[in-house]
């Protein structure tokens, strides 16, 4: 089958077009021909050789995809051959053939393309985990989220108004904010304003509930300080470093935690526990089309390397997908 490989870490360039053996499907896994699949800033990161996949993930990037089911496990029920699928992957998305596991699917609704519908697994499923099943999120509640036009950002704008959460995200242009505005966020141009005054600005001092942040160091104290009593720190990315330091009497006396979490090596259960908590709560706005993926653009597969420095330049705003068939 044809996938991206890597024959060494390093640029873009080292991302091409080759010829791969199919997975070997699990007992527990449906055989999926992929359609299309979407960048995350881990593939990003495996491709520089940060980021390993699990043992035993496939060593080709994707993290999401979205098909049509090919093949079904022996020990999997409720798939069909023909149906539409989109799943989240521990890796393997780059590839026209992807093995997922049964309980990391989900069907794609009516109106969705392929395509389209491969850019809704890892974000809206790690906002939801973040957000809801691990920070507990409750209607009321005030949230910021940094990078508010990354496709987690975008995701979890959509995720909050349908909750009836306020949601307050940073962007790093008035152009991103503008857009992050028109989902139904507050907006901050990190760039030219310092997000925990504007924070405290915006809440009359309180501060907010819970904060998603990818960045890590060089946001740790600003982000305490944007915290109410009680708040909860969810931090899933190290974009602005790995340490720093931290006032402790300062998480004691206003009660503050500190959430690290990741998505890609959780076993498959936790997974599939995640998708039924996602598709419980918000798989009705998904289909009546309240929620969808923002997509800002579309690359054939062959041009995965040319998607690749369209991530790292951040002009995209929402997800990059690659067309695969």
């Amino acid at each position: 089958m044809r996938a991206i490989v890597i024959d060494r870490p390093g640029e873009p360039d080292v991302l091409r077009i080759g010829e791969v053996e199919p997975p070997v499907l699990g007992p527990d896994q449906i055989l999926v021909r992929v359609a299309g699949t979407a960048l995350n800033r881990a593939d990003v990161m495996q491709r520089i050789g940060l980021y390993p996949p699990p043992p035993g993930a496939s060593e080709i990037l994707g993290l999401e995809c979205a098909g049509v089911v090919e093949q079904v496990g022996v020990d999997v029920a409720g798939w069909r051959t023909g149906d539409p699928v989109m799943a989240l992957l521990p890796g393997g998305g780059y590839a026209e053939l992807a093995a997922v596991d049964a309980g990391a699917a989900m069907r794609v609704p009516e109106g969705l393309d392929l395509v389209e519908a491969a850019c809704v697994p890892e974000v809206f499923l790690t906002a939801h985990l973040n957000l809801f099943d691990l920070a507990g999120l409750r209607a009321g509640d005030r949230v910021l989220v940094h990078g508010g036009g990354s496709g987690v950002g975008t995701a979890a704008i959509q995720l909050c108004r349908e909750a009836g959460v306020e949601i307050i995200v940073t962007a790093g242009s008035d152009d991103k904010c503008r857009r992050c505005e028109e989902l139904g966020a507050v907006s901050i141009n990190y760039s030219e304003q310092d997000f925990a005054a504007r924070v405290a600005e915006i809440t009359g001092g309180r501060g907010v509930d819970v904060i998603l942040d990818s960045i890590g160091a060089t946001y740790l104290k600003a982000n305490l300080d944007s915290l109410a009593i009680g708040g909860r720190l969810v931090l899933i990315g190290l974009m602005g470093g790995m340490q720093t330091e931290v006032n402790l009497g300062q998480m004691l006396m206003r009660r503050l935690t500190i959430i690290g979490s990741t998505l890609r090596s959780r076993a498959a259960h936790e997974k599939a526990d995640l998708v039924r908590s996602f598709e419980g709560r918000f798989a009705d706005a998904l289909t009546a089309g309240r929620i969808r993926p923002i997509v800002d653009r579309v690359f054939p597969l062959d041009q995965a390397a040319e998607a690749h420095r369209l991530m790292e330049s951040s002009r995209h705003f929402g997800k990059i997908a690659l067309r695969v068939s």
